[in-house]
């Protein structure tokens, strides 16, 4: 795989040291810190995915984190740099406190660089997670808009994950049994509690669990566009990202519903942390600083977070501000490097 030869130029360097550094591969990580799943991604200084990893948040993101720096590190080859990193996710303010981010960043930014830097035309992401959906419309390589669900499950993976448990297979058992469907059945899904109560109805009255299955497809996709994607201007290309977009049984029924081509990304699980890793990049070869990733071994570090109360908020509203090392992270004074791509700050 190609890459840029970095080379600093440090004086005193001897001939077999000044060799070695000729060979640094400069790489850029991108961390995404999910409800349900945490996911790396490294990226060469050409911006090309060299490797990622996906593992379960487990309700303990700092574990998660651990676990994913040490198992990257076994995965990425010898004489590489991390010359920038960036942070995205509903954990994103930890995270970036445990590794040192260089940039913080929201997850409709780096979904939206993500989808772009796959194709470029794209007018619509549909993004759908573990315990979130989103939908991001761009005009012209720019967010124009975007919208994301509120309380509402139905049309996330966690309960995807939850039905399939509830029928004894897997997720991927699932979407592959829901695509067997030739007259799928019709199932309520503007709320979970009801479309499980209706996908049991539907079997206890003989209906084929393939056709329930993709019924079930049918009725998240539309809740997520009637929802989610309501009042959106929704035009093609279309690309879906996120967990759920492994499963071709919502990505048949999302194109049917919508009437158009549903273009998936490899690796659509991790489209978050490429985002974010491709922003690192962008952000520190603008600005031209070293990365202040803290390295891959922070579990020996004391984290913690500190819950104070914003004296500043009619409501008195409750801060979180995670540290390390005694270190508190200031989220007002991270880095707030603007996209040109997006046009989005944090």
């Amino acid at each position: 795989m190609a890459c840029l030869l970095g080379y600093n130029g440090s004086v005193g360097l001897s001939a077999d040291t000044t060799h070695q550094r000729l060979h640094v591969m400069k790489i850029y990580l991108g961390i995404d810190v999910g409800s349900a799943a945490t996911k790396l991604a490294v990226i060469t200084s050409q911006d090309e995915l060299l490797t990622h990893l996906c593992l379960p948040t487990s309700g303990n993101p700092t574990s998660a984190v651990e676990k994913g720096l040490r198992q990257i590190e076994l995965m990425l080859p010898a004489d590489t740099d991390i010359s920038g990193v960036a942070v995205t996710g509903s954990g994103r303010y930890l995270a970036g406190a445990l590794v040192g981010a260089d940039l913080v960043k929201n997850e409709i930014t780096c979904q939206a660089v993500a989808a772009l830097s796959y194709l470029p035309e794209v007018q619509t992401v549909l993004e759908m997670g573990g315990q979130d959906s989103k939908i991001i419309i761009l005009r012209g390589g720019m967010v124009t808009d975007f919208g994301m669900n509120t309380v509402c499950a139905a049309g996330t993976g966690s309960f995807l994950d939850h039905q399939a448990l509830r029928l004894g297979m897997s997720t991927e058992e699932l979407a592959a049994k829901a695509l067997e469907s030739r007259t799928p059945a019709s199932i309520a899904g503007r709320c979970t509690v009801f479309a499980e109560s209706d996908m049991i109805h539907k079997q206890q009255t003989g209906h084929r669990v393939e056709d329930v299955l993709y019924g079930l497809c049918r009725a998240l996709a539309r809740n997520y566009l009637h929802n989610v994607g309501a009042a959106r201007d929704i035009k093609a290309p279309v690309v879906f990202q996120g967990g759920v977009a492994l499963n071709q049984g919502m990505v048949r029924a999302l194109a049917e519903e919508l009437g158009m081509a549903i273009v998936v990304p490899p690796h659509p699980e991790i489209t978050g942390a490429l985002g974010a890793a491709l922003l690192a990049h962008e952000c520190m070869t603008e600005d031209k600083v070293t990365s202040r990733f803290k390295g891959f071994s922070i579990s020996e570090a004391e984290s913690r977070v500190t819950n104070l109360t914003c004296q500043d908020c009619p409501g008195y509203g409750e801060m979180s501000h995670p540290s390390r090392d005694g270190q508190v992270s200031d989220h007002r004074n991270r880095r707030r490097a603007k996209s040109p791509r997006t046009g989005e700050t944090n």
